[in-house]
């Protein structure tokens, strides 16, 4: 609290937040194969993604929902008794990197894709996010308001004040806390694990300076 003769003032932070369930999934599927030469490895991968890519475009998923995300080539070394490192062949990586915007087909979805290329699909990442998360945003800066107001009047109060004009207000930001991940539930073998979305945290943080009047 400022005690300046001139202007008295009281500055407060609030925090708030929202919720709301998560309308979009990203997926990210790798690929890897082994084979004797470069060709062979790359020609392998190149297939084994694009049988990826191919169900999930029957399964209504939008080429603009699709990005390659990456293509590696590297030598396949082993150790051997009395022989050192060898060379045994060469492996391919390639990734893909999925929007889902049906969260409720998403399991079949995704195991009929790795299924597609069989043993050589690695599942990297899932991620469950919102779309568009101005509204929940919004309702998050509402709660950090109200709760500026209410420790600013507190403060008033017990300086026998009460609350003026506004002087000036900061957007602040929080700092970003673990993302709360979906749940797994698992459901048949056929179609692997469901997804249970659960929801998603927006938070936000607002500073505020009023006047104090006597």
């Amino acid at each position: 609290m400022d005690q300046d003769t001139q202007a008295q003032t009281v500055t407060v932070t609030g925090t708030g937040w929202a919720e709301a369930v998560p309308d979009l999934m990203l997926v990210s599927v790798g690929i890897e194969c082994s084979a004797a030469s470069v060709a062979e490895a790359y020609a392998a991968s190149g297939e084994a993604l694009a049988a990826v890519g191919s169900v999930l475009r029957s399964r209504g998923v939008s080429p603009s929902d699709l990005r390659s995300t990456g293509l590696t080539v590297r030598a396949d070394l082993a150790w051997r008794d009395g022989e050192g490192q060898k060379l045994v062949g060469y492996v391919a990586s390639a990734s893909l990197t999925v929007r889902l915007r049906d969260i409720g087909s998403a399991a079949a979805t995704i195991s009929e894709a790795v299924g597609a290329a069989g043993d050589v699909v690695r599942l990297n990442n899932l991620q469950l996010i919102l779309s568009d998360e101005s509204a929940v945003r919004a309702e998050a800066r509402d709660a950090a308001w109200q709760d500026a107001l209410r420790t600013a009047e507190q403060y008033a109060a017990l300086a026998s004040a009460s609350l003026g004009r506004v002087l000036s207000v900061t957007d602040q930001h929080p700092p970003v806390g673990p993302v709360p991940l979906a749940g797994l539930q698992r459901a048949s073998a056929i179609e692997g694990p469901a997804v249970e979305p659960g929801a998603n945290r927006v938070e936000a943080a607002v500073s505020v300076t009023w006047e104090l009047r006597h």
